[in-house]
């Protein structure tokens, strides 16, 4: 007999069975690591509750996890300017928390944009004229060992301490990524798939557009995957001056104010907001591209 189905019943008959093991597996497939993920968190935050309720650590150097939270919970709400004074302030710096972070992800936004629009151009004349890669290739590599602090105090000369230099700081920490992996890509293609294609009669066009460019984007993505990581690492540095709103301005000045608490909550927002984009960018990546991994 042949399972029965309908929209609103369970499926029964001989196949029951292997659909009831084939939806455990794929349930412990997905909630095994989100099991484990949450246990090692649990773990870090007991241990860290341990080591502060102890006394082990001067609360200056290592803060309890509540006096995190509360620093969190301080910078994303109003309150007394001091003990016993009525008039309040909003978060920190005259800004919610949400709002230092909302203005380093839009410096994120067009620095990395920018090197999204000038890297796979680039990259993919690069890998396709030899000429171009000889010329740009050590210019390129040039970019790609520089530090980011290497070169942040020509840019605030070249264009102020504005949003301006940032955005340059960035796009320049992200330019390069982007581009090495869009030449790789040009250049990892299989010369059979060349080969094959030309002997089904593709012209020059339509080897780059059927096959060259759908061969080269898993690798664009992962470039800009990498760079939007690099960029974000970057953005401390590029908000050291005149960085406020700026969640990593924001990390800067609790730094040098002593203020441990909120310096560590700007890391762990910091940390969550990269794990968000970079999961965003893999999720848009494969159904962008589906075919990655199968050709």
């Amino acid at each position: 007999m042949t399972a029965i189905t309908t929209p609103d019943a369970p499926t029964v008959g001989a196949d029951a069975p292997v659909v009831a093991a084939r939806r455990t597996k794929n349930y412990r497939r997905l909630i095994g690591p989100a099991l484990t993920r949450v246990g090692a968190l649990a773990l870090v935050l007991a241990l860290w509750t341990a080591i502060t309720a102890a006394g082990l650590v001067d609360p200056l150097y290592l803060p309890s996890p509540h006096a995190v939270w509360d620093a969190f919970v301080r910078a994303n709400s109003r309150h007394p300017i001091a003990a016993g004074v009525d008039r309040t302030v909003i978060g920190e710096q005259n800004y919610y928390l949400w709002e230092h972070l909302l203005a380093s992800l839009q410096r994120i936004a067009a620095g990395v944009g920018l090197a999204i629009v000038v890297g796979p151009p680039v990259g993919f004349l690069m890998g396709m004229l030899t000429p171009v890669r000889l010329v740009t290739e050590p210019i390129l590599n040039f970019l790609r060992a520089l530090p980011p602090l290497g070169y942040i105090g020509l840019l605030i000369v070249w264009f102020g301490i504005g949003d301006l230099s940032k955005v340059w700081l960035l796009f320049l920490a992200a330019f390069p990524p982007i581009a090495v992996a869009t030449l790789s890509g040009v250049t990892g293609v299989k010369h059979d798939y060349l080969h094959a294609a030309r002997a089904l009669g593709a012209g020059r066009a339509q080897v780059i557009t059927r096959v060259v460019l759908p061969a080269t984007l898993p690798e664009v993505i992962s470039g800009v995957r990498i760079a939007t990581a690099f960029a974000w690492t970057t953005v401390v540095a590029a908000e050291l001056n005149n960085g406020i709103p700026g969640i990593g301005g924001l990390a800067y000045i609790a730094g040098t104010q002593l203020n441990t608490p909120l310096t560590i909550a700007c890391i762990i927002v910091i940390g969550c907001a990269a794990l968000v984009l970079d999961s965003v960018i893999g999720f848009i990546g494969a159904k962008a591209v589906p075919w990655k991994g199968k050709v």
